[in-house]
């Protein structure tokens, strides 16, 4: 090697550049991951990483590795306002994993606007799962593009709002509507009810118009 190679490969912006390069190599900031399993008292997971991580120890030539289980994940739902959308979160299921810029242990744990427990910066200990993305072989099948869906994977349970803002409900299984005051049901146009079985209506007192 050349007096000159050396010089440009030791100089002082090379150095800088190496320096930068191996935090950004520490930085986490997003990537798949997969359930291992839930708590839904708290709302966390333990999740696996799902892409692993070269590592060279000494002069031995770097390895793909797996990387740690993470734990007490806080996982994201749908919610605001005094509402929200729950999922049975089960394991096997696929998330990405979003790497907090400080330390959210203080967060976590008490909520509100808290002090940084550590000034450590995107760390896998810092993680929070958002459920929903995928790989292409857990893709939803099936999938309409007119219309809004709350469903099963397998279709066999589902509510529909179209285009067309018809509401459909769909299931092979039964239906129960359970109110603790009244129930009312109106229609400007006709209303049909059709069973396959007996149609029973029950009540203190019934009125048909």
């Amino acid at each position: 090697m050349s007096v000159g190679i050396k010089e440009r490969l030791g100089n002082a912006e090379e150095q800088q550049h190496g320096a930068i390069e191996k935090q950004l190599i520490n930085a986490r900031v997003a990537m798949p991951g997969i359930i291992v399993s839930f708590d839904p008292g708290n709302q966390t997971a333990a999740v696996q990483p799902a892409i692993t991580e070269n590592v060279q120890i000494g002069g031995d030539p770097a390895k793909a590795m797996n990387l740690p289980i993470l734990t007490d994940v806080p996982v994201q739902f749908p919610r605001a306002g005094g509402y929200c959308l729950t999922f049975p979160v089960k394991r096997g299921d696929e998330c990405l994993l979003v790497f907090g810029d400080m330390c959210i242990d203080g967060w976590w744990q008490s909520g509100g606007v808290q002090d940084q427990m550590e000034t450590r910066r995107h760390d896998l200990s810092d993680a929070m799962a958002v459920l929903g993305v995928t790989s292409v072989p857990n893709a939803v099948t099936s999938y309409a593009t007119d219309c809004v869906m709350l469903r099963n994977e397998g279709m066999a349970a589902y509510i529909k709002i179209d285009d067309g803002s018809d509401i459909t409900v769909v299931t092979k299984a039964n239906v129960n509507i359970s109110a603790s005051a009244d129930v009312s049901i109106s229609a400007a146009g006709n209303m049909k009810l059709t069973a396959g079985g007996t149609l029973t209506l029950t009540g203190a007192a019934v009125n048909i118009n």
